[in-house]
């Protein structure tokens, strides 16, 4: 027999041991990765590390030809590592560990054969500097959010095969390479969501195999788009949004032929919209807003037949508005609001049948609202507000049921208000006001008169007149139901019991007569009532009482008489604006509850009605409200407080003194800790020592020392004998744990009273210290976003809505917001004016001033009162501060603080007074923070938003861009602009 056949039958009983040995191997490997993991889920329960032969029936196992060449165990939710020993599955082909919660660093390299790599949304850390010579094979790395920092990864330019690389949503600074550039065969490129910097490097001009490109969000770059950009003719998503970028934009974006999508959103792109983007006629989305372009649009853009959403908002365009709008057969979408645009709207704009999503506010437009908008019953967004529009509004906009929002007040139409047009089966927002509408409110012609999901009706001052409808009990998912500053007559009917979800009610400026119908205390959840500068009488009905959650009440310049119902006295106890005047009220004032800390002006024009106390009458004539109090027991009362004080201070100084002898004279220290803790009473008596002061303030000194278990505290002690504020920080915070509060970890009772609370300690300082005190530049805008919506947002929300009773910081400003060493992550502190509120609505007159000057909401200022929105106030200074690096207090103008300044400042003024300290910053987040805070800083408490509500707002602006829906792409995302503010239908957690 021939010798080579002789070798070949001798070695083939061996073939079966080398199969199962590199089978062997592979689940060896496997069963190291498995030993990384810290959690385990049921699909995990098939890894029977003690029967490795059974590697192939493992769940997201798969073999081949004896050997493992695929891993997916995507969105599993696992934690821990990986291991090491994943490179020795020298046969593997496909592995995804994407949508987990791994972590640590991660280091893949000697795998030939591996084609698919998908790490995606985890929390891997550190850099991606593999060798990546030994992925020959590798075409997909899937890298999108994590943690990884350091530069981009050089090495990647060797990955020969490389069609799809995403490395966005991470934390890479420095430069892209333009070794990147090399990738000849790359189709997907992805580098969004970084800190990256410097300029877009040209050579990518010269991945012509490219179809789609991600660059923007996050990342600042210098200069403009490269020119050599236009060479990438097979791409078909370009997005370079919010990225920084200056300039024009260069004609050569119109050689990209193939392009369907491409988004320059939120730059500082100047100059006009260049007439080559028609040469694009394969556009579906096309989305320039939120830059500084300028001039008409060209009329070449009329070849883009298949454009279905045309985004230019927030720009300073001009001119008139084409007439190819209007025939653009595809068109859904069209954003054109906060430009410079004059003339009419196309009349032929609508007909196609396609919109459905349709703003031009706050323009320059004149003429009458096109008649033909809603042809097909496909329009759901109609918003034309402040412009110059005139003429009626289009009878069939009543018969258009796909409406879910219509906004056209601030322009100047008449007639009446189409009928059906408050009873639209979809409609949730409707806006009429500030017209000159007139005619009576239309009935529900609906013969099913089911209720409809309207939420916020504003027609306020218009010149609508008649009665209110009874059938206005069909809007019972109403919330915002604003009538004020019109002609209205007749009875307010009982009808308006049935709104029971409305919020907001608002009647007054009307001639409405006839008594307060009782039904209206069956609106349980109003927050807001107004019936002023009516024609009202009889008596204020104690259903009323019913109301427990009412902020504000209007009920001035009316007729009513007889007394105010003790009932409403004693019931309201969320009261913190009410208003009685210029009535016929008779008896006496309230001497309790939340009535009787109003202000006398309150009360003032109702001479029948006599002031609180036998002993102190007061009387309040028309115009003429007098004090009850006089002028020398004040002066009495000040001397004695200021005597008071005095011996207070000199007693303090005594027992410090004495504190400060240490424990020689028999001082105990007792430890009482809330959490499990590394340290005893000795380390924080250790800590203790003049070096180790790190705050010194008033009564308290902040010590900061290392324990011997080598962690870091912060020790905070009280000079005198028994300090309340920190008393009142043990009751707030000694049962919180909140990654967004502080961690109280202990208290510490010195001869047995309350002295010393243990903290941990918060290594980068406060963020005053960070805005104010030189570390500004450390904290670019990302950090500052995360902080708006972290710190402030998340534990405030926390403090408010997720604790029984809810907790009223009181002394919310910058100083108080602690910021740790990882990523910046912001910590609520300092509660030693905090206070639990039992029922839910505003406090009883503070015995000394709560919170600090600068922050302090107006309610407080006016009636020594404070609430949750008294939270809300104080926190909305701090987003200004975030935005500008200025103190609330200085920097605006002589005798002009921040809020002053923040409401009267213009769009582009917010732009100019952005910290200096950034490179750059994408303005739509920065004009979405404002606006947050602008809503925050209303001197009505009413009308601030909850710190649920901020949450929320906050969370929706987007800081992730989906393939296909990247921010502002569509109306569903289009940002909040001109007091487009959110539903808040949606609850986020704290």
């Amino acid at each position: 027999m021939d010798p080579v056949c002789l070798l070949l039958l001798s070695l083939l009983p061996l073939l079966p041991s080398c199969a199962c040995a590199s089978l062997h191997g592979d689940a060896l490997a496997l069963a190291s990765l498995r030993a990384g993991f810290l959690s385990s889920t049921s699909e995990l329960v098939s890894w029977n590390t003690s029967n490795l032969l059974s590697v192939c029936s493992w769940f997201g196992v798969r073999c081949e030809h004896g050997r493992v060449v695929g891993i997916d165990i995507s969105n599993l939710n696992i934690s821990g590592s990986v291991a090491m020993d994943i490179s020795g599955l020298d046969s593997l082909v496909n592995l995804s560990l994407a949508g987990n919660q791994l972590h640590g660093e991660i280091r893949v390299s000697n795998l030939p054969s591996l084609g698919y790599l998908n790490i995606s949304s985890n929390r891997f850390h550190g850099g991606l500097d593999w060798n990546y010579s030994s992925l020959p094979s590798l075409q997909v790395f899937d890298a999108y959010d994590n943690n990884f920092t350091a530069s981009l990864p050089l090495g990647v330019h060797e990955l020969r095969s490389i069609r799809y690389l995403d490395l966005g949503g991470n934390y890479f600074n420095g430069s892209i390479p333009a070794c990147y550039g090399s990738l000849a065969g790359l189709e997907y490129l992805s580098l969004n969501g970084n800190d990256l910097r410097g300029r877009i490097p040209s050579e990518l001009g010269n991945l012509t195999s490219l179809r789609r490109l991600y660059l923007g969000y996050y990342n600042v770059f210098d200069g403009g788009i490269p020119v050599e950009l236009g060479r990438l003719i097979h791409l078909v998503h370009l997005d370079l949004s919010s990225c920084g970028l200056g300039g024009r934009i260069p004609h050569q974006i119109g050689f990209l032929i193939n392009l369907d999508t491409l988004f320059l959103h939120t730059n500082r792109l100047s100059g006009p919209v260049p007439p080559s983007l028609g040469n694009l006629t394969r556009l579906v989305s096309l989305d320039l807003s939120n830059n500084d372009l300028t001039g008409e649009l060209p009329q070449q853009l009329a070849a883009l037949t298949e454009l279905s959403l045309l985004n230019l908002f927030m720009n300073r365009l001009h001119g008139p508005l084409p007439a190819f709008l209007a025939v653009l057969p595809n068109l859904d979408t069209l954003q054109l609001f906060v430009n410079n645009f004059a003339g009419s709207v196309p009349e032929k704009l609508g007909c196609s049948g396609h919109i459905r999503v349709f703003d031009l506010s706050s323009n320059q437009l004149t003429g009458t609202i096109p008649a033909n908008l809603c042809p097909s019953n496909g329009l759901q967004v109609l918003i034309l507000f402040r412009n110059f529009f005139f003429g009626p509004i289009p009878e069939n906009l009543g018969m258009c049921l796909s409406l879910t929002r219509v906004r056209l007040g601030q322009n100047s139409l008449t007639g009446s208000i189409p009928s059906g047009f408050l009873y639209l089966p979809q409609l949730n927002l409707l806006e009429l006001q500030d017209n000159r509408l007139s005619g009576s409110l239309p009935e529900n012609s609906n013969t099913s008169r089911r209720p409809t999901q309207l939420v916020h009706l504003n027609l306020s001052n218009n010149s609508l007149t008649g009665l209110l409808p009874s059938s206005i009990r069909s809007l019972s998912s109403i919330q915002t139901f604003l009538l004020g500053r019109n002609q209205l007559t007749g009875l307010i009917p009982g009808a308006i019991g049935s709104l029971s979800h409305a919020i907001k009610l608002d009647l007054s400026c009307n001639g409405l007569s006839g008594s307060i119908p009782p039904e209206i205390g069956n609106c349980t959840r109003l927050t807001y009532l107004d019936l002023s500068q009516n024609n009202l009488s009889g008596p204020i009905p104690p259903e009323i009482a019913g109301i427990g959650v009412l902020n504000y009440l209007n009920l001035s310049r009316n007729q009513l008489n007889g007394s105010i119902p003790r009932s409403v006295a004693a019931a309201m106890r969320s009261l913190t604006a009410a208003d009685f005047s210029f009535n016929d009220l008779s008896s006496s004032l309230p001497d309790s509850g939340e009535l009787a800390y109003l202000n006398a002006t309150s009360f003032s024009g109702n001479p029948k009605l006599r002031g609180r106390g036998s002993n102190n009458s007061c009387d309040y004539p028309a115009g003429a409200p007098r004090s009850g109090c006089s002028h020398g027991d004040f002066e009495l009362a000040l001397a004695l407080a200021v005597v008071l004080s005095c011996f207070a201070l000199a007693l303090a100084a005594a027992v410090w003194a004495r504190s400060q002898r240490g424990g020689s004279d028999g001082i105990t220290w007792r430890l009482a800790a809330f959490h499990q803790v590394d340290f005893g009473v000795s380390d924080v008596r250790e800590c203790k020592k003049e070096g180790n002061v790190v705050w010194r303030g008033g009564a308290v000194v902040v010590y900061r020392d290392r324990t011997r278990a080598g962690g870091d505290i912060a020790v905070k002690l009280g000079s005198n004998g028994h300090d309340r504020g920190l008393d009142a920080e043990i009751q707030t915070l000694g049962g919180i744990q909140h990654r967004n509060i502080v961690p109280l970890f202990a208290v510490c009772y010195i001869s047995g009273q309350t002295n010393a609370l243990v903290y941990g300690y918060m290594s980068n300082g406060s963020l005053g210290e960070l805005l104010h005190g030189g570390g500004g530049e450390r904290l670019g805008w990302r950090k500052r976003y995360r902080i708006a919506a972290a710190a402030a947002a998340r534990g405030l929300c926390y403090l408010h809505h997720d604790r029984s009773p809810m907790i009223v910081h009181r002394d919310v400003k910058s100083n108080d917001i602690l910021t740790d060493d990882e990523n910046v992550e912001a910590h609520v502190a300092d509660f030693g004016l905090a206070k639990f509120l039992l029922h839910g609505g505003g406090s009883k007159c503070m015995s000394a001033t709560a919170g600090s000057h600068s922050y302090i909401a107006p309610e407080y200022c006016n009636a020594l009162k404070v609430a949750e929105k008294s939270d809300v106030y104080s926190y909305g200074l701090v987003l200004p501060e975030l935005i500008t690096g200025r103190r609330p207090v200085g920097g605006f103008g002589d005798g002009v603080d921040i809020v002053q300044w923040a409401t009267s400042c213009s769009r582009d003024s917010v732009g100019s007074i952005v910290d200096v300290g950034f490179c750059s910053v994408p303005m739509g987040e920065v004009m979405h923070v404002f606006s947050v805070a602008m809503l925050c800083v209303q001197e009505n408490s009413v009308v601030r938003p909850t710190t649920r509500q901020v949450v929320q707002m906050l969370s929706e602006f987007p800081h992730q861009v989906a393939e296909e829906q990247p921010p502002f792409s569509s109306s569903s995302s289009s940002p909040p602009h001109e007091g487009e503010q959110s539903s808040g239908d949606r609850e986020n957690k704290c």
